[in-house]
């Protein structure tokens, strides 16, 4: 591995000029290194990458997740949690039978077994892919918040429907009283392992004396850990890592000072920004070791399967988004719904479109064993990885690309879940200036009489002065504008729970101003 060292710190060079190159050409950057991966594949003397199956889901799945489970909004996730929750599991189980039968009916040589792991492999719809094209178009938040909650847990219910799948095709039977305790075991043992391993770095966090880097580092190996415990115990370790990932970073506050949280933001999206770009290139650079393995299928055969099932997964997921919407409008009369209103036909069709497919495809597909239990070859296994390959390409082309176009064409009609960005900013430094005040005056108006900081301060959260405050601040008095920081902070943190209406975005970002202006004293 050494000798290709070279080669890896290449790669990794590319991907910054080729994702610089897709904001550039406002494409999103999972296709451009796909096809970067395709055309460097074709290199003569290219060395051959290649990822030991088993490691595969260790060294990606985990962080990707984890960094997913911090980002999303949780109040966001509970508000559309039938929606999200349909998707991400009925949605991705209808998908596998699908294209079960259709494999079977259709690909020689394919059980039912095997049509059901190829299923579980290309069902769940790539995060990354959805989020890289949405950035350079204006959708509705409730969209991108359902699929940000969807990809967090689809990858959770395709794993373990693969994990049967490669179970039934190994012992060629399938025990559904077995698999019904199986499944319970990994979802309850999943969620209960990521909770158990995220209350105790919490604590870690919270007691011992740990510095920033230590926090880091430590919020670097959770998510690991989380995965291998869940794994050993047989549950699932994609909902431990969710799951563990949720409950951290919605304390985050009680156990991370400012400086780690700042600094944890800055590295982890460093980090995430490289292992994605990575993978995305793999799936690119991977077509030579997966077309050697084609042996009985001929070329245009394979292609012709691919496309099949591509074509099978576009159908069934738009087909679902209408059939959430029909089961929407008719559990309105039952039942309270996040929005009693007839969506329409836009809504649907365009997170119908969204299915691109991407990494956790890969990395099932590669973690195929290549040989069963009494040493002969696991059946099918090269097509089911040209398959996989045909699917991902195709998908990240024909939706990635058009996807942004469909956007604009249809245009999406405004909801008002929330108030603009210029209206929730200033409604948030209005309540955080009055809630200041209120607390300045009721709890230190002996200093605020004696002191010309706290004195400026005032008056600008009272609208009569626009100045900067001046820095330099005697000790008690910096404790007592931290403390001023702390009321503002809980303020955020209380309101963005019980007002729908504020973007957890926005109130993250002022968040974020508060930790710069704590820091900011600590230098004073």
């Amino acid at each position: 591995m050494i000798e290709h060292f070279p080669f890896y710190l290449a790669m990794i060079v590319a991907i910054i000029f080729l994702i610089m190159l897709a904001n550039k050409i406002k494409v999103a950057y999972p296709v451009l290194l796909v096809i970067a991966g395709l055309l460097v594949s074709l290199i003569p003397g290219i060395p051959v990458v290649h990822i030991d199956p088993e490691l595969i889901f260790i060294i990606f799945l985990p962080p990707l997740l984890y960094e997913a489970a911090w980002t999303i909004s949780w109040k966001e996730l509970w508000r559309w949690r039938r929606i999200i929750g349909s998707f991400a599991f009925v949605v991705v189980f209808l998908t596998a039978l699908s294209v079960a039968f259709v494999a079977n009916h259709f690909i020689p040589g394919f059980s039912l077994a095997l049509g059901f792991l190829l299923g579980s492999i290309v069902s769940p719809p790539d995060a990354v892919s959805a989020s890289a094209i949405l950035k350079f178009v204006k959708v509705p938040k409730r969209m991108s918040s359902i699929l940000e909650g969807e990809s967090l847990l689809n990858d959770a219910s395709s794993l373990i429907i693969f994990r049967f799948s490669l179970i039934a095709v190994a012992t060629g039977q399938f025990i559904w009283y077995g698999a019904a305790l199986s499944f319970g075991w990994m979802l309850i043992g999943g969620i209960g392992i990521g909770l158990l391993i995220g209350w105790i770095f919490m604590k870690v966090h919270k007691y011992l004396p740990t510095d920033v880097n230590m926090d880091t580092v430590l919020t670097i190996v959770t998510p690991y850990i989380m995965y291998i415990a869940a794994e050993e115990a047989h549950s699932s370790g994609v909902l431990a890592v969710v799951s563990g990932g949720l409950l951290l970073s919605n304390k985050r506050h009680l156990f991370l000072g400012s400086s780690s949280r700042l600094h944890g933001v800055n590295v982890w999206a460093s980090f995430v920004f490289v292992l994605n770009g990575l993978v995305f290139l793999l799936i690119g650079l991977d077509l030579p070791e997966i077309t050697a393995g084609l042996e009985g299928v001929s070329f245009s055969a394979a292609i012709g399967y691919g496309l099949l099932i591509t074509a099978l997964l576009i159908v069934v997921r738009i087909i679902s988004a209408y059939g959430a919407v029909v089961v929407t409008l008719i559990a309105r009369n039952f039942i309270q719904v996040a929005d009693t209103r007839n969506p329409g036909y836009k809504a649907p069709l365009m997170l119908g479109w969204t299915g691109m497919r991407g990494v956790v495809s890969l990395a099932a597909a590669l973690s195929i064993p290549v040989h069963l239990a009494d040493g002969s070859g696991f059946p099918q296994r090269n097509l089911i990885l040209f398959i996989t390959f045909i699917v991902i390409l195709t998908t990240l082309l024909l939706q990635g690309l058009t996807l942004p176009y469909l956007i604009r064409k249809i245009k999406l009609p405004h909801y008002d879940d929330y108030l603009s960005e210029e209206e929730a900013d200033k409604y948030i430094r209005k309540e955080l200036a009055k809630h200041a005040f209120q607390h300045l005056s009721g709890n230190y108006s002996n200093e605020l009489g004696h002191s010309p900081f706290l004195q400026q301060l005032a008056s600008k959260w009272k609208g009569k002065s626009d100045e900067n405050t001046d820095p330099k601040m005697p000790v008690e008095i910096k404790a007592i504008y931290l403390d001023l920081l702390n009321q503002q902070r809980k303020w955020l943190l209380d309101n963005n729970k019980a007002d729908k209406h504020l973007d957890e975005d926005i109130v993250r970002e002022h968040l974020r101003q508060i930790d710069l202006e704590e820091e900011k004293m600590k230098f004073v």
